[in-house]
């Protein structure tokens, strides 16, 4: 560009600064990752000395191991989603590799009954899974595409376990030649899917038009036309789970239905109806279903069935277990939380972390998930387009509902409901879907720095 000088002469104007060049924090999350995999072998080592007095003989191995998934995992984000929130892989690692520790740490009260190795082949999966979406998705806005798809898989997932024989009671489970999975798990994500496709498509509707409810300005309704089928999904879904008695997973989808309203319309109302039917439901449910009646009874009195001279059940003595680990804990492997039984690996591992960590320890891994949780949000609040933000905000909460239901569980804040704890409990599908979330949130985050990068707002 060329201006008038102050003699006539033309001089060149002062060139454009270059734009903003953002750093990608990839070093950051290198060294978290070395942490994260030292705290793990850690762990495995000091659990080796409580119980035997040496050094386990796998300890190199599974560090190794872990340490080469997580490896691969950041050289995948390194490669493919260089702006990625740095924290959101490290904790991943650390919850992952944790939840192996507590679980080859049961193993060894239950010698017939070996977890951890299964548990690890299926870690690796996950991180492969993890590994090809962050690979090959390159961009997050492809999944609206397949809204319908979506729902339409999420529902055939979920009737599928019907036509297989119950598990404790619950029918959630697809069992094959010794080989088990649980389509619930894989479900909530198609279901998040679809849920942030339909309202980012019509969330001008379902805030803009409708009739009030009285005088409540916060309380208008949507027209019919426009709620209705999304209505419709939900009640499907939370149908068919509570004909399989998985009433975990339907408190999940009504509470991520109901956030995901709100997070579109931005009326505070759906909060306030989401509440007052989960409550209508909660009390019908509790009365009518003997399984969830007797769940109600001991979270009203854990102690019952010691004042009856029958022993104390799992809720009870998952709260023996937190009163014995006191504010710092009685140490990896020097805990009794293996009495809790059968669940001790699943439902009530967050008990062993409780007993053997204490308050300290099981406070840093509420603040591990609350990180996790408050990082997905935050990229989804960063992003320009409406199916992304509903999207990261839906995938964070589904983890945030998840540890809430079964933390409040175990603990006799709420009653016990079956699910899995994020990375830490034993279960192969939930590892596996919980490493699918967290790279559809790298994913995310990804896009929502890289579009600052010195690039305009389209």
């Amino acid at each position: 560009m060329i201006q008038p000088g102050m003699s006539g002469t033309a001089v060149a104007a002062d060139p454009a600064p270059p734009a903003e060049r953002l750093p990608r924090r990839r070093g950051i999350e290198f060294t978290l990752i070395v942490v994260a995999v030292l705290l793990c072998v850690y762990g495995y080592c000091a659990v080796g000395l409580a119980k035997n007095g040496t050094l386990p003989p796998g300890a190199a191995g599974y560090g190794a191991g872990l340490g080469v998934l997580a490896l691969l995992a950041h050289v995948a984000v390194r490669l493919r989603a260089p702006y990625a929130d740095p924290l959101l892989l490290p904790i991943a690692v650390l919850l992952n590799g944790l939840g192996l520790v507590l679980i080859y740490r049961l193993d060894l009260e239950t010698p017939a009954d070996q977890a951890a190795p299964i548990q690890l082949i299926w870690s690796t999966l996950g991180v492969t899974f993890f590994i090809v979406a962050v690979l090959f998705l390159r961009d997050h806005r492809v999944l609206q595409r397949y809204t319908y798809v979506s729902v339409v898989c999420a529902l055939a997932l979920l009737v599928l376990p019907i036509f297989f024989p119950a598990v404790n009671g619950a029918r959630i489970w697809i069992r094959i030649a010794g080989f088990s999975i649980q389509p619930g798990e894989f479900a909530k994500v198609l279901l998040a899917v679809f849920f942030a496709g339909y309202l980012a498509a019509n969330r001008n509707a379902l805030a803009y038009s409708g009739r009030q409810i009285w005088r409540f300005r916060r309380l208008q309704l949507p027209t019919g036309r426009v709620l209705g089928p999304i209505v419709a999904i939900w009640l499907l879904s939370v149908l068919v789970l509570v004909l399989e008695r998985d009433l975990g997973t339907s408190l999940l989808f009504f509470g991520l239905f109901v956030i995901l309203l709100y997070v579109a319309t931005g009326r505070t109302g759906w909060i306030a109806v989401g509440l007052l039917l989960a409550c209508v439901g909660a009390v019908a449910v509790g009365r009518l279903e003997p399984h969830v009646h007797s769940r109600v009874q001991d979270w009203l009195d854990p102690f019952a069935s010691i004042a009856a001279g029958q022993g104390s059940n799992q809720l009870a003595q998952s709260l023996f277990a937190f009163a014995a680990g006191g504010t710092l804990g009685t140490g990896l492997g020097l805990g009794h939380s293996i009495l809790i039984g059968f669940a001790a690996k699943s439902d009530f591992i967050l008990a062993t972390a409780g007993e053997e960590l204490g308050l300290v320890g099981l406070s840093a891994i509420f603040l591990l998930y609350a990180l996790l949780v408050e990082r997905g949000y935050r990229a989804g609040l960063a992003l320009r387009d409406p199916f992304g933000r509903l999207l990261a905000i839906g995938l964070a909460s589904i983890v945030a509902l998840q540890v809430f239901v079964i933390a409040g569980g175990v603990t006799g804040l709420i009653p016990l409901t079956g699910m899995a704890m994020p990375f830490l409990a034993q279960g192969g599908s939930s590892v596996v879907t919980n490493w699918i979330i967290v790279a559809l949130l790298i994913r995310i985050s990804d896009c929502a720095r890289g579009q600052y990068d010195g690039t305009p707002a389209p």
